[in-house]
């Protein structure tokens, strides 16, 4: 069996219910009502965004195409009462170089059922759906 990995986080009341939250050697400011920070959806969020983003980005080049720039949106929709989590998510890809509609949509289907930590890690009952159009 492969070795397990570990992440620590550790979060400090700064006051209000605003916190500052640390791992490794990156911190940030996690506030409830967005003022100072980010909230914990944005956050959770922006983390799948990235992780499928860091992935699309890693097997398209590592199929060697000629990706010039990546850029993703999310939407998510909430449940309207407690604890109104994600109920539908929607990223959106904008690729723009000469890489083929198949590279992008193999990324994504790579990214999605295998390799994104973050989506595996969440309720899969989620509506997830992914789009892309590629800008040559």
């Amino acid at each position: 069996m492969a070795d397990r990995i570990t992440t620590t986080a550790e979060l400090t009341w700064d006051d209000e219910l605003r916190f500052t939250a640390k791992s490794g050697g990156s911190k940030l400011v996690i506030d409830s009502n967005s003022q100072q920070g980010l909230s914990p959806m944005q956050t959770l969020a922006m983390s799948l965004a990235g992780c499928m983003a860091i992935d699309v980005v890693d097997i398209i080049k590592k199929g060697r195409h000629a990706l010039r720039a990546l850029r993703v949106t999310f939407t998510g929709l909430r449940a309207p009462a407690s604890p109104k989590r994600f109920e539908e998510i929607t990223l959106h890809y904008i690729i723009e170089g000469n890489v083929p509609a198949a590279a992008v949509e193999r990324a994504i289907v790579l990214s999605r059922e295998k390799y994104c930590s973050v989506w595996h890690s969440m309720r899969q009952d989620i509506a997830l759906t992914v789009t892309h159009e590629v800008r040559g």
